[in-house]
């Protein structure tokens, strides 16, 4: 495979064509108060090296220590690369990684502020690049092997570059080449400070696609003059902070977003060209390779996920790499708590979550096969204990089942894949279509007992409820209810949403009916930037500040939230307002099994990470 040939950038041999993306490690853990790499932050990049990635990109690090705008840290607890005390903590991963023949960089930043090109003065601008020449000095006296300058996201980098932000008329504004000064002076800063030979990566989007912005033949004309001012390799995007969900791809966007982009760099310049954005299925990966269309291959979240996916691509064994969904839930939604995964909770805590034996052997009943009775079931099953899982469907998935019926969630039904194969793998003896009473469980006398039995759609008690026009939104999504030719989703939530696009979709007339004043309000920020554009373009009306009274034979009756009444004329009515969770089993059994563990939904109906989490996290301390 192409993936594991071996690479170069500039002088730099690289034992792979797979990176680990620089994703800012937003403080919490990973990053010490004063800016240094934690222990904890060592070992999360040390498990990337041991899964054999070739490159690891840290960071973001900051050049510069300001606070205020324009050059504020992006992260409250930011990683620093402006003193040599740095040093120190760098060297012991830079060692540590070189030992599994993985290859260490480090990605320099200035903050994040608006407007930084205009109000930042000639000399401030001068101190800025010789930051970034101090910066280079730490990294490569730490025995880092390359430094990657991150011109991404609309930074202050990004910011010079781009003529809709730079305003300036001297000589770091105006033409390209002008606004072009900025990056090129810090090429020959870090040059200048580690050596001609040390290898400098640009990251940056070859368009931002915001009207004014980027457009792909500037981003073109970038790449062949940032490889004539010295750049040893590019990391090609797309997007800003205005297309988020570009530039950080959800769940709902297509594989292999930005690979077009890197492609066109790739026909334009010399260098290497490394490729980002939902490359985590292998055939996809290899693909990009093969066809020439990039050089290295950027891996961010897969990597959270599955930090082993590039021993497991080489060994063929795809079905056993965990798959990263696209939620955001563990890796951004989680603010400056430390880094992690919403699929993989030992991400950013890989010392402390080790799975271990256990010191005696229990026999572990899990009842329900959703993602976190299959996560409770692996992890018991891998600490040697014998388990057995019962579920009343007649496949295993639970939630994730109509979760991944949309085609724009795919993710989803490929994680029910990956646990539904390791639990076979491990000898898990799996019972579907029985559904679990308290006295099957007393005759069994389970050692643990692991309850996870679900949630039920909430119906409520509307007039008109009771008609054959109306179904619940899992339902529909599990195709047991047929949907006329003009629908109503009653609820804006990610269910509501999802499912009224998964209508739109398919040539319905939806429209949204929500009791607040905004939809789609549960999910992290890219996936509902991703998910209005989404239903905008598929024509879905949206009723915020609105109920629904009354089902009637013809449609439904509407209120404002001003008491005004109005009739809509609809087919179908799909009501996604919610779960509730399935706690009668786990009354029933109160104080009837000595371990008993209620995980998942049937706790309270929340998302993914939470079931996982709590299969996990609870299932390592049977």
């Amino acid at each position: 495979m192409k993936l594991f040939e071996p690479g170069n950038i500039g002088e730099l041999s690289l034992k792979n064509r797979i990176a680990l993306a620089a994703m800012n490690p937003a403080g919490g853990g990973l990053i010490e108060p004063d800016g240094r790499l934690s222990q904890q932050g060592i070992d999360y990049y040390l498990t990337r090296a041991k899964g054999g990635a070739g490159l690891l990109v840290i960071g973001t690090a900051n050049v510069s220590r300001a606070t205020e705008p324009p050059l504020r840290a992006t992260f409250p607890c930011a990683l620093m690369a402006d003193d040599r005390m740095y040093i120190a903590r760098l060297s012991q991963l830079a060692e540590a990684s070189h030992d599994y023949g993985a290859k260490v960089a480090i990605s320099l930043g200035a903050g994040a502020g608006a407007g930084a090109p205009d109000t930042l003065s000639t000399e401030q601008i001068e101190g800025l690049v010789k930051a970034y020449g101090i910066a280079a000095e730490i990294a490569k006296g730490s025995g880092l092997d390359a430094i990657e300058v991150n011109g991404h996201l609309g930074g202050v980098p990004d910011q010079f570059m781009t003529s809709l932000w730079n305003k300036r008329t001297d000589e770091y504004g105006g033409d390209l080449e002008g606004r072009l000064r900025f990056a090129t002076e810090v090429i020959e800063a870090i040059k200048g400070a580690a050596g001609a030979d040390f290898p400098v990566i640009y990251k940056y989007g070859l368009q931002h696609l915001v009207d004014g912005a980027r457009e792909t033949d500037e981003g073109v004309e970038i790449a062949l003059r940032l490889e004539a001012a010295g750049a040893d390799a590019l990391d090609v995007d797309a997007g800003c902070w205005d297309t988020f969900h570009v530039v950080h791809a959800p769940t709902t966007q297509p594989p292999g977003i930005n690979v077009a982009m890197a492609a066109m760099a790739k026909e334009a310049v010399n260098i290497p060209v490394i490729a980002v954005g939902k490359l985590g299925d292998p055939v996809l990966a290899e693909s990009v390779l093969q066809e020439g269309k990039a050089d290295i291959i950027m891996l961010g979240r897969p990597l959270l996920a599955d930090p082993e996916w590039p021993q497991k691509v080489k060994a063929g064994t795809h079905e056993d790499i965990r798959p990263c969904i696209g939620c955001f839930e563990g890796c951004m939604a989680r603010g400056v708590k430390y880094l992690s995964c919403a699929v993989n909770p030992s991400t950013g805590l890989e010392r402390e979550l080790v799975i271990e034996p256990a010191e005696k052997k229990k026999s572990v009943l899990v009842v329900g096969g959703g993602p976190g009775g299959m996560e409770a079931a692996r992890v018991a099953a891998l600490r040697g204990h014998e388990v057995a899982l019962w579920e009343k469907g007649e496949a295993l998935g639970g939630s994730l089942i109509p979760a991944a019926a949309p085609n724009f969630k795919l993710e989803y039904g490929a994680l029910t894949k990956y646990l539904a194969t390791q639990i076979d793998k491990l000898g898990v003896d799996i019972t579907l279509g029985k559904e679990a009473t308290a006295e099957q469980v007393k005759q069994v006398k389970p050692d643990v007992l692991f309850i996870a039995t679900g949630t039920t759609p909430i119906v409520p008690e509307i007039p008109g409820i009771e008609k054959d026009k109306v179904g619940t939104a899992i339902d529909v999504l599990l195709g047991k209810k047929e949907v006329g030719e003009s629908v109503a989703v009653l609820g804006g939530g990610i269910v509501g949403c999802e499912t009224a696009l998964y209508l739109a979709r398919q040539g319905k007339q939806v429209t949204i009916v929500e009791l607040l004043g905004k939809v789609a309000r549960d999910m992290f920020f890219a996936n509902r930037m991703h998910m209005m554009e989404l239903l905008a373009e598929n024509n879905t009306e949206i009723l915020t500040e609105t109920s629904l009274a009354e089902i009637t034979d013809d449609g439904v009756v509407l209120v404002d939230n001003e008491c005004k009444r109005s009739t809509l004329a609809i087919d179908t009515v799909v009501v996604a307002l919610g779960l509730e969770p399935n706690q009668e089993l786990e009354a029933a059994l109160k104080d009837s099994v000595p371990e008993t563990h209620a995980i998942g939904d049937c706790v309270g109906p929340r998302k993914v990470i939470d079931a996982m989490w709590e299969g996990f996290r609870l299932a390592r301390l049977v």
